[in-house]
């Protein structure tokens, strides 16, 4: 047996597996807790050799510690598992999602620049492929087309709400006067403000965009995917959200190559740590028997003999083991050795048993069919 051997079934569900540590390195990589993935990881890789070697004590223990980490890992990212579950359910349901017209971002962008030459602080969100109603808590509805006019006004120190968000979604303003959740990474935030705080925190729990003149500085920020930087030319601004725009209607596809090879790497790694959860675990570590045909070998030949033939000249051998080792185990490993030094005295036909089969492999001969070979034998 080989590894082609391996069944369709058992394709798919290592298929299936390697998709969810794909999603889950993902996911750690955004939330910057891979050292905390690599710490699991240990702790799993310790879990599985103490089945292995059969500690029934340890293996327990670990099982329980197991069974409270998945609820703290729920009670402390409710807020992510809630945001993957919507990832999923948008690509499932095929979420068509629009973009704004070219002339409606270069509006947006000359507003934001008299903005910040005004030194008027103003919070403008622009919304991804996921769905923010969770994020956003009060705002007035506005539906109204783009302007520089309109815009200019609603982030004027006269207005109610300049302090809020605006949140502009296709080629209209939807809402304005909204709250965001508040970002606590002051090493990213670093001078910001409460608008920048505002930011930050939305882009950390969706795929948002969020543009932020500072009144103080009057510069313009960018926050996106967690990462907050300032961007002081309006030709970059408009490629950044053109960027931004291009992406939500690509579903997040980007066709950089580094961003492909660290994918690709990532998929590798997940089908592969996929591939030995299942060599250690159900059905990889079931115990299966099957059947070889191995070659028969003689040696301690008498000199002056020739040996013509074998018969039979092969045997079927049967060997019992974890399926993982079989699959492993290269047939060319076994052999069945006859011992020859009593042709001089006429012996021709030998009978053996499991014992006679020679193997480097974990693996158990348990039956040997037949269980008696003859040998053609010359004299020089």
């Amino acid at each position: 047996m080989a590894l082609m051997d391996i069944a369709f079934a058992d394709l798919v569900d290592v298929a299936v597996v390697g998709v969810l540590i794909w999603g889950l390195l993902a996911w750690t990589r955004r939330m910057h807790a891979r050292m905390a993935l690599v710490g699991l990881a240990f702790l799993g890789v310790f879990y599985l050799l103490a089945r292995q070697f059969e500690l029934q004590l340890t293996a327990w223990i670990f099982q329980g510690f197991f069974a409270v980490l998945v609820v703290l890992l729920v009670v402390v990212f409710q807020d992510d598992l809630r945001r993957l579950f919507e990832q999923i359910a948008a690509l499932g349901l095929g979420r068509r999602v629009s973009r704004p017209r070219g002339g409606s971002l270069a509006v947006l962008v000359r507003a934001i620049h008299q903005l910040a030459v005004k030194r008027r602080g103003a919070l403008v969100v622009l919304p991804g492929r996921e769905p923010l109603d969770r994020l956003l808590q009060g705002g007035i509805a506005l539906h109204a087309n783009i302007s520089e006019e309109l815009i200019d006004s609603l982030f004027g120190t006269s207005s109610a709400g300049h302090d809020g968000a605006l949140v502009m979604k296709d080629d209209q303003l939807e809402r304005f006067a909204v709250h965001l959740p508040l970002s606590e990474n002051r090493t990213e935030l670093g001078a910001g403000g409460t608008r920048h705080a505002a930011a930050l925190g939305l882009a950390e729990r969706s795929d948002a965009l969020c543009l932020v003149v500072s009144e103080e500085r009057g510069t313009i920020s960018v926050a996106q995917q967690g990462v907050l930087e300032v961007v002081g030319d309006p030709v970059e601004l408009l490629s950044r959200l053109q960027e931004h725009a291009q992406h939500v209607v690509a579903g997040g596809r980007k066709n950089g190559r580094g961003r492909l090879v660290r994918r690709l790497s990532e998929g590798l790694l997940s089908l592969a740590l996929a591939f030995c959860a299942w060599m250690f675990l159900v059905p990889g570590a079931a115990v299966r028997e099957t059947t070889y045909e191995v070659k028969v070998g003689v040696e301690n030949l008498p000199r002056g003999y020739t040996l013509k033939g074998v018969t039979p000249a092969v045997v079927d051998v049967t060997v019992k083991g974890p399926r993982r080792a079989i699959l492993l185990a290269p047939v060319d490993d076994f052999q069945l050795v006859i011992d020859a030094s009593y042709v001089r005295f006429g012996r021709r036909t030998y009978e053996f048993g499991t014992e006679s089969v020679r193997h480097g492999t974990d693996l158990t001969v348990v039956n040997v069919v037949p269980r008696k070979v003859r040998l053609d034998v010359s004299r020089e």
